[in-house]
């Protein structure tokens, strides 16, 4: 009975050796050898085992913890250690001991060897992420691996990015009828990093059908990048066309209604700007765990903040200068550089930095390749309540029909009971309030700082003059039409040449247009 528990004992043992000997030893050998190539093939057969011991052994490598013996024997040292990298036995450290040396190319194969090794992760979202990584740079030395993957990948969605992947693995496959099955299987991708190579396998491949093939995939690449940069271009044309409108709406209702050049009104934007920075310092030191929701606060308290600016303005100064714009433009741009100068003062001249909410960070991706980024989809969604909004004062209430008998009939406003100076107030605070908000949007989009409303003042009149003094619906359109322009002319002419070609347009039409795309209906004089 007794030699009986000792066989099993030491099958036990021999089983747990053979267990733990995941990694064979000619697999390992060049890695102490001088060949560059022979070594990077070895990590890639090392990857592609896709097991524990591969794990381990890579990380160890990649720490410098593995060493070699003259022999050419590995080993992983640990803890005064030397723990047998082919069988996983620890014992004591052999004499001649040396690091194996990592160059950078080396360290490349292991990294992306270890990033290869997160599609077997049980969790969906980092299986996900590394063979999105995977698409930028998969190599024929990983294709092993990842057809294993994608034999082990139940998820669908990761299954056809997977076939997609192995597809440009095997682009440099040595046979010919690999390399064609891998060109035609990408026919469906989206991959704009595919098309140097696909030029030259079209260009240089030895076999013809390869070039056939890599010939018609090329073409359906092509035109999927092309759909995919116009409906980029048109989503962020869009974007930039909301936060055009989200600027000049303030200023349509100040200058567009009321006639007055107002230069301060990118400060009025930045003021908004650091009042919900503000907010967001508040919220981070007395409510932490309600962060993300900081802008609920900011948005009425931007508002707030700016429309009692601008009713001060107006009571202070803009009420002595109506009918004299020549006046109102210096004194406005005088309180401008006061306003900057304030902001610094108090803030410091470096910009400070207004943080997304987590529900607005990251994208949703589309079409294969297209993010789009939750901060402009949110700013599309708030332009379009902002315009509504406005909208409905103006049209629906009570407000909204004094403001508009004062702006084309203030006499006969006046004779019929209106209080004309308490009208232009609150039509200037209205204004300025909605350059508030407008502010609060711009802040997510990047650092806030005491410039912030001089990048906006003058695309903000270009928005109300192109689209018609005092018209809403003129500069909703000529927001969004200036911002889609942009977009789609910069890839063309560049930044600088677009925006000058826009402004030669405005230029040319207003010229043959001065009331802009819809005139307003008359304006009384005082």
């Amino acid at each position: 009975m007794r030699i009986l528990k000792k066989l099993l004992f030491l099958a036990c043992l021999l089983f747990a050796c053979v267990a733990r000997a995941a990694i064979d030893p000619a697999v390992l050998a060049p890695l102490a050898g001088d060949d560059p190539d022979a070594r990077v093939d070895a990590i890639g057969k090392i990857g592609a085992l896709a097991n524990d011991e591969a794990t381990r052994f890579l990380t160890a490598l990649q720490q410098g913890d593995v060493y070699a013996t003259p022999e050419g024997k590995l080993y992983i040292v640990a803890d005064d250690q030397a723990i047998d990298a082919a069988t996983g036995v620890a014992g004591a450290m052999p004499e001649g001991l040396d690091g194996v040396m990592i160059n950078n190319r080396l360290r490349g194969a292991i990294d992306d060897a270890m990033s290869a090794l997160k599609m077997f992760s049980p969790d969906r979202a980092q299986r996900l992420a590394a063979v999105t990584e995977l698409q930028k740079s998969a190599t024929l030395a990983q294709a092993p691996l990842i057809e294993k993957a994608l034999g082990k990948e139940t998820d669908a969605e990761i299954r056809g990015m997977l076939r997609l992947v192995a597809a440009t693995a095997n682009l440099h496959a040595p046979q010919a009828a690999q390399r064609r099955a891998a060109v035609e299987v990408l026919v469906d991708s989206s991959n704009a990093n595919l098309r140097p190579t696909l030029q030259t396998m079209q260009a240089e491949d030895p076999d013809q059908s390869v070039r056939i093939a890599a010939t018609k995939t090329l073409q359906a690449l092509d035109s999927r990048l092309a759909r995919t940069e116009f409906i980029g271009n048109l989503f962020y044309g869009i974007s930039l066309g909301s936060v055009l409108l989200l600027a000049a709406l303030g200023l349509a209702i100040t200058f567009g209604l009321m006639g007055i050049i107002n230069m301060a009104h990118g400060e009025l934007l930045m003021i908004g700007a650091y009042t919900t920075y503000l907010c967001q310092l508040a919220f981070r030191r007395w409510m932490p765990d309600a962060l993300d929701w900081y802008l609920a606060a900011a948005l009425p308290a931007a508002f707030i903040v700016t429309a009692l600016v601008g009713v001060a303005l107006e009571r202070t100064v803009i009420r002595w200068l109506y009918g004299r714009p020549l006046e109102t433009l210096l004194a406005t741009w005088g309180i401008s550089l006061i306003l900057m100068q304030t902001v610094r003062t108090i803030f410091g001249a470096q910009n400070v930095e207004v943080a997304n909410p987590a529900w607005m960070s990251g994208g949703v991706t589309v079409l294969g390749s297209l993010v789009l980024a939750y901060n402009r989809i949110a700013i599309i969604i708030f332009a379009a309540l902002v315009v509504v909004g406005v909208w409905l004062i103006l049209n629906k209430t009570r407000l909204g029909l004094f403001v508009r008998a004062v702006m084309q009939n203030r006499r006969m406003a006046g004779c019929v009971g209106v209080s004309t100076a308490r009208i232009d107030m609150m039509t200037f605070g209205l204004g300025s309030g909605i350059a508030g908000l407008g502010g609060v949007a711009l802040s997510q989009l990047g650092n806030v700082g005491p410039d912030l409303g001089q990048s906006y003042i003058v695309d903000s009149f270009m928005v109300v003059v192109l689209g018609g003094v005092g018209q809403l619906a003129g500069t909703v359109i000529a927001a969004l039409g200036l911002g889609e322009a942009n977009k789609f002319l910069e890839p063309v002419a560049g930044a600088v040449l677009a925006k000058i070609a826009i402004l030669v347009f405005i230029i040319i039409f207003i010229q043959k247009r001065p009331q802009g795309l819809f005139a307003m209906k008359g304006r009384s004089a005082e």
